[in-house]
């Protein structure tokens, strides 16, 4: 476990507790079913897992909204579980980060209480972005700021004398409130968030919303308020991506080297960072900063070869030259899953989605850096996109009334045995259906049945796993491209290893002779298949 640079090529898991496994059969999946389930993520050869929030919570947005960092939800176990889950990991060989949310709180947290209580001006509310609203009266909110679930950034509060009040600031829902970062209080106790955790032996963590903390001191109106709201996403550069943010980086990675430096085991930080070009992207990634930050380009590259060189390279050029990897990834809680996004951009259909989203993970895998995969990318899950209304939980559903952007379809429950759900999801002595209701054909995506189909995803990632840590030309390094028909990406990685992917729909001449190490899908000889990526080691002749 002392690897010096692991991180640099780890490929890490991604956890959605509530919907991984439960073993209290109340519906909801716990830290106890994520320890059991450890020895299928042994299987199948990852490095180490992400787990998504477990802490005390109203689960207004299924833990993002946090109302005490260092507790566990009774809805997911407790302390001693967790643990537990932490020593069987470590046991297994497996590295556990935590999912750390710094931009705001839950609405129930002691210190918005506190804040709710106070007087205007006073320490309490200043932990916050509490101020007084525009017009004669301060009915109208401080600026034009748009939430990004919907709706405006502000919220208007009645003082304890019962007369209308200030507005407070929160760039998701009313029930996450932001921290005011530029309050000493808050990096100070983030710091003793960080400390406790490690403490217990955690790995690293993961950080939500890295490119956000600092707003703009003066709060002034946004030239295009409805961007964060319209594109779900941190673009308001008044909001979002302050300068600020990066000493708070600088700061949280001497923490982890201070506890690197104590037992020679690397703590891992790796940002969610959404920032307008890979080259402010790199900024995160500054030796002194974060030792990751993930890279959305590859996710949200249409399935087109040249896009896919393009954002590649872009990252290659500006991350890699700050000394980090990139961190690719194609699916994550937030997104929808490849297989159904890849399937609605082609006019053949869900089938074709299926091998571009096979194809795609090849190639991911192949790519110098690290590489984060989500629950059920695996599986090759595609998302539900029939879940009735009346069962959607997302809080943008509930702030928009819009089904755009929901993200329950890729949160349902994972299928792990049977023939009818709860497919394995959900034991013990209770009986409740699973949080989110699993459809009839995840019969088809089990995990007992994944195992046993050689051609399954499963079997595709499990093999892909097992040869990048055993060929030294995969992992951390570097790539160069080959010469390649329309519609053909090829690159060389190391000593005569290629990777090429066919992103149209018909066979093409392979770019290298020999016989694939591993394929995507069904490859004529000689030929790269349609929407199929493979693997081969050459002996460097023809490169």
């Amino acid at each position: 476990m002392n690897r010096h640079g692991w991180w640099r090529d780890a490929v890490i898991y991604q956890v959605y507790i509530r919907s991984f496994l439960d073993s209290t059969g109340d519906g909801i999946g716990d830290l106890a079913g994520v320890r059991a389930g450890l020895p299928y993520l042994k299987k199948l050869g990852v490095d180490g897992i992400w787990l998504s929030p477990f802490y005390p919570s109203p689960q207004h947005d299924h833990g993002y909204d946090v109302a005490d960092h260092c507790g566990v939800d009774p809805l997911f176990g407790d302390l001693a579980g967790f643990d537990l889950l932490m020593a069987t990991a470590h046991r297994l060989g497996i590295r556990v980060l935590l999912d750390v949310v710094p931009n705001h709180c839950s609405s129930e947290h002691p210190w918005f209480r506190e804040a709710l209580a106070a007087e205007p001006g006073s320490p309490a509310r200043s932990r916050f972005h509490f101020t007084d609203g525009r017009g004669p009266d301060g009915a109208e909110p401080p600026n034009n700021w748009h939430a990004m679930f919907g709706g405006p950034a502000w919220t208007r509060i009645t003082e304890p004398d019962g007369r209308p009040g200030q507005w407070y600031l929160h760039m998701f829902t009313p029930e996450q409130p932001d921290w005011n970062w530029r309050n000493p209080e808050i990096p100070a106790e983030f710091e003793r968030v960080l400390r406790f955790w490690l403490d217990r032996g955690v790995d690293g963590f993961r950080i939500d919303v890295a490119a956000g903390l600092f707003k703009h001191p003066e709060l002034p109106d946004s030239p295009d308020p409805e961007a964060d709201a319209r594109t779900r996403d941190s673009v308001n550069p008044l909001a979002w991506n302050q300068p600020e943010v990066h000493d708070v980086w600088r700061h949280w990675r001497a923490v982890c080297e201070e506890y690197t430096a104590r037992d020679g085991c690397e703590r891992l930080l790796v940002g969610e960072v959404s920032v307008p070009s890979a080259r402010e992207h790199a900024k995160y990634v500054r030796a002194d900063e974060l030792h990751q930050a993930f890279f959305f380009d590859l996710l949200g590259a249409p399935w087109d070869a040249d896009a896919f060189r393009k954002v590649i390279s872009e990252a290659m050029q500006d991350i890699v030259g700050t000394g980090s990897t990139v961190t690719w990834v194609l699916n994550n809680h937030d997104q929808v899953r490849t297989v159904t996004r890849y399937g609605e951009a082609a006019v053949e259909g869900s089938g074709l989605g299926a091998a571009r989203a096979r194809a795609a993970a090849l190639l991911m895998l192949a790519l110098p850096g690290a590489a984060y995969v989500y629950q059920g990318e695996e599986l090759g899950l595609p998302e539900v996109v029939d879940l009735p209304d009346d069962v959607l939980t997302d809080p943008i559903f509930r702030r928009t009334g819009s089904r755009a952007r929901v993200r329950d379809g890729c949160r349902v429950p994972l299928p792990w045995s049977g023939q009818v759900s709860p497919f394995g999801f959900t034991s013990g002595t209770q009986s409740a259906k699973p949080w989110l209701p699993q459809p009839p054909y995840f019969a088809e995506y089990v995990t007992e049945r994944a195992l046993a189909d050689t051609r399954s995803f499963w079997h595709l990632y499990r093999d892909g796993l097992q040869l990048r840590s055993a060929l030294p030309q995969l992992g951390e390094g570097s790539l160069r491209w080959l010469d390649t028909p329309p519609d053909v990406l090829g690159f060389v990685r190391g000593d005569g290893l290629v990777c090429a992917v066919n992103f149209g729909t018909s066979p093409t001449a392979a770019p290298v002779s020999g016989t694939p190490l591993l394929t995507s899908g069904d490859c004529p000889p000689g030929a790269l298949a349609g929407s199929t990526a493979a693997w081969w080691i050459t002996d460097g002749t023809d490169l």
